[in-house]
């Protein structure tokens, strides 16, 4: 049986708080995929920013306007940001300004949880006409400084906090429970199934045959259809393939989904797989792992904190 020919899309989207990840030729020979990481996971669930001041203060105006650029930015850095006072498990960010000579230095605070600052930072100076006239510009200036800033200190929060957790996925492999393959024309499910268990497991990952205990739970589905024939043929000689590899987390969340297409000669997966099954899995089985890894942030660094002064 031919092999897939490598010249059609893969793409692998992260559905949560992430980016996206490419894998350059579908169900190509063994070693030869080409990843980009996607923006990591980071430690809160939301990041609440109040405006920092009460309603009847002379800047109300200002301070509205800059926490809404301050959410806008943040979301741009991925990150889980909302414009509101900070629930229960919220981490929050707070946001503030004081006078020096030459005008307004605005600055902001990271809180977790518990209430705890861990972090805080300072952004340029505003002319204090333009700060009290709420100027856009340069709120929104102060906004896109400051928010690269908070993603890096989370980001190293994370890590900090994953390092001394001997529970985390930095320090244990992941256990991931496989449910199987559902769909596929011949004998796919099985053959796809038993290659893909074969590749996943590596150092940092395992693959279990019951859901008990497991991280994450992998599922893929299969849908072949016909594609119309370019003029001026009129019989279907060509078949789409489209295999979706879904993870989830122990609680049902999505952490990313893998989609992989391919025009393939009509029929020709009616019977036996072969190593179209294998070049499949295989690169299946590697962005699944980046998933994992990206969903998890096991691969954070930890850096110092970033203060602006």
């Amino acid at each position: 049986m031919k092999r897939f020919c490598p010249v059609l899309l893969a793409f692998f989207s992260l559905l949560t708080l992430s980016g996206c990840l490419d894998i350059a030729h579908p169900f190509a020979k063994r070693g030869g995929e080409s990843q980009r990481l996607a923006t990591q996971n980071l430690p809160p669930p939301r990041l609440a920013v109040p405006v920092p001041v009460p309603s009847r203060a002379p800047w109300r105006a200002a301070a509205a306007l800059w926490a809404r650029d301050v959410v806008t930015a943040l979301v741009n850095q991925s990150l889980p940001a909302v414009a509101q006072s900070p629930k229960p498990g919220d981490w929050w960010l707070r946001l503030g300004a004081k006078r020096v000579e030459d005008g307004i230095k605005p600055y902001y605070k990271l809180y977790d949880s518990a209430g705890k600052e861990r972090a805080k930072g300072y952004g340029s100076v505003v002319d204090r006409a333009g700060w009290l006239a709420a100027d856009p510009d340069a709120l929104n200036t102060v906004a896109l400084e400051i928010a690269p800033d908070i993603a890096r200190l989370l980001t190293a929060i994370q890590a900090r906090n994953m390092q001394t957790d001997p529970h985390s996925l930095m320090n244990r492999q992941a256990r991931i429970y496989f449910a199987g393959v559902q769909g596929a024309p011949g004998d796919g499910d099985i053959s796809l199934a038993r290659a893909f268990y074969s590749f996943l497991p590596d150092g940092r990952n395992n693959v279990q045959a019951k859901p008990d205990g497991a991280d994450f739970t992998v599922t893929s589905t299969v849908q072949i259809k016909d594609l119309p024939p370019a003029p001026p043929q009129t019989k279907v000689t060509q078949q789409q393939i489209t295999i979706v590899w879904r993870v989830k987390t122990a609680k049902g969340d999505e952490a990313g989904a893998a989609t992989q297409l391919h025009a393939v000669a009509v029929h020709s997966l009616d019977g036996p797989w072969g190593v179209v099954a294998e070049d499949a899995a295989h690169e299946a089985a590697g962005a699944v792992r980046t998933i994992i890894t990206n969903y998890s942030g096991r691969d954070l660094k930890s850096s110092p904190d970033v203060k602006r002064k």
